[in-house]
C-alpha cells in the first residue's frame, strides 16, 4: 500500500511542476461514453453474426459494420416478431432492445402512420420482396418521427425464409 502512496506523491509533484494543469477526471465521461459505444457495437455485431450462423443465412452483401454504426438494425423472425434490435434504437426512439424483443414492429406505429405505406410494406413482406419506405413512427415518449426503413427478407441455405432484416434511420 505504501508504494501507491509514494507513486501518488511523485505524480502530484510532477503535475505541480507543469505549466499546464490537467484534469483527466473531466474527460472520463467522454472516454466512458466512447468505450460503451464500442462495446455495444461489438456486442451487436456478435449477436447478428450468431443469429446468421445459427440460422444458416445465405451470404448477403450488407455492410453490417457500417449499418450498426450509422443506423438501427432490427431483425424479426419469419412471423415478424423482433429477435434483435441494435443498441442505436434507444437513440432513435427511446426504446431499449429488451423492451422490443418478442414484439411486432407495428408497436412503433400509430395514428400518424400512413396506412397506404404500411400496406405497401405488408405486401412486400408477403411477397418476400425488399422494400424502402419512409414511415411515420412513434418514439417511446409519444413523439412522431419520420423513419426511413430498408427491409429485406433473409433466406437460409435451403432457400427458406428465415428472418427479415431492416436498416432504419431518422428521415
Amino acid at each position: 500500500m505504501s508504494n501507491f502512496k509514494e507513486y501518488e506523491d511523485a505524480i502530484a509533484v510532477y503535475h505541480n511542476g507543469l505549466n499546464v494543469k490537467t484534469a483527466p477526471i473531466f474527460c472520463w465521461d467522454f472516454h466512458n461514453e466512447f468505450l460503451t459505444e464500442v462495446k455495444s457495437f461489438f456486442l451487436d455485431l456478435n449477436k447478428l453474426n450468431s443469429i446468421a450462423s445459427k440460422n444458416k443465412w445465405v451470404q448477403n452483401n450488407w455492410d453490417l459494420k457500417s449499418s450498426l454504426r450509422d443506423e438501427v438494425v432490427v431483425v424479426t423472425d419469419a412471423r415478424l416478431s423482433i429477435v434483435f434490435a441494435s443498441h442505436n434504437i434507444v437513440k432513435m426512439n427511446g426504446y431499449l432492445e429488451q423492451e422490443v424483443l418478442g414484439k411486432s414492429p407495428k408497436m412503433f406505429q400509430g395514428e400518424a402512420t400512413n396506412h397506404i405505406t404500411s400496406n405497401e410494406i405488408r405486401l412486400a413482406i408477403l411477397d418476400q420482396q425488399p422494400f424502402e419506405k419512409v414511415v411515420m413512427n412513434y418514439k417511446k415518449n409519444g413523439e412522431v418521427y419520420a423513419c426511413l426503413i430498408k427491409g429485406y427478407p433473409v433466406f437460409n441455405i435451403k432457400g427458406e425464409l428465415s428472418h427479415y432484416i431492416a436498416f432504419e434511420k431518422a428521415a
